[in-house]
């Protein structure tokens, strides 16, 4: 089963969400061989709760997924912190409402939320709590706390770092801390552009339907890490038509 655990439906913060680009998206991702998506929107989003309210109007829920003309699709945020860094959560739809409530007072860059507070929020939700992009240079997460960075159930193989930073060296540095803290690393394509799925996600041996599976799945450290031969083509050709796109939409 092949998942990307780390997509945005929005093709930027300040765009508004769009139901025809969401139905594209979802076409695409099941083209590229998607069977399901965590959709990690960035919590201070533009109006975040439009995308689970056009969902929850538009597509089934149930076992802790929406199900999307046949792909599944965990919910889920990406949350900056106060630290410097960026933290994907992935929960069920009630936890992921519940998480933006609490963070709706740290939307803005000088009030972020401290690591510790939301590593504990997401706990008492029951989210799963991937590390993003931990060797970004504008918000990398790599020189944080061990203590806390070891409460995450693991750490994102980026499609935009791969592409930016080189896959060698990109899948030498996340490994090497991997293994310091003993996680599993998961792919993630970080897409706001359709073009860029299926440059990098991962395959579970077995169905995942609900949120424990998909815990578990991630913790079994079974799942294998896909790497397109085109990642380059796809993650440019997305950064371009992305480029292109805002400048001809009102944002």
């Amino acid at each position: 089963m092949n998942i990307d655990l780390h997509t945005h439906m929005k093709l930027s913060k300040k765009t508004y969400f769009d139901e025809t680009y969401f139905n594209t998206m979802v076409t695409e991702a099941l083209a590229n061989d998607l069977n399901a998506i965590a959709l990690t929107e960035h919590f201070n989003t533009l109006r975040f709760s439009d995308i689970y309210d056009s969902l929850d109007k538009h597509f089934p829920y149930e076992s802790d997924h929406y199900n999307a003309n046949g792909l599944k699709i965990f919910p889920g945020l990406e949350v900056d912190i106060a630290e410097t860094g960026h933290i994907l959560l992935i929960g069920a739809r009630e936890s992921v409402r519940a998480m933006r409530h609490h963070l709706e007072p740290f939307t803005e860059p000088d009030h972020f939320v401290p690591f510790k507070q939301l590593l504990d929020w997401a706990d008492e939700l029951n989210m799963i709590k991937i590390g993003a992009h931990p060797y970004r240079d504008s918000t990398p997460l790599h020189h944080l706390d061990r203590d806390l960075l070891s409460r995450l159930d693991a750490f994102d193989l980026n499609g935009k770092d791969l592409y930016v930073q080189g896959q060698d060296q990109l899948v030498q540095n996340v490994s090497r801390l991997a293994d310091e803290l003993s996680l599993p690393i998961v792919g993630g394509s970080d897409t706001h552009h359709f073009l860029q799925y299926g440059s990098v996600y991962s395959t579970f041996p077995e169905p995942i339907a609900t949120m424990t599976d998909l815990k578990s799945a991630i913790k079994a450290t079974n799942q294998q890490v896909h790497i397109s031969p085109c990642l380059k083509t796809k993650v440019k050709s997305a950064i371009l038509m992305k480029k292109m796109l805002k400048s001809s939409v009102r944002v």
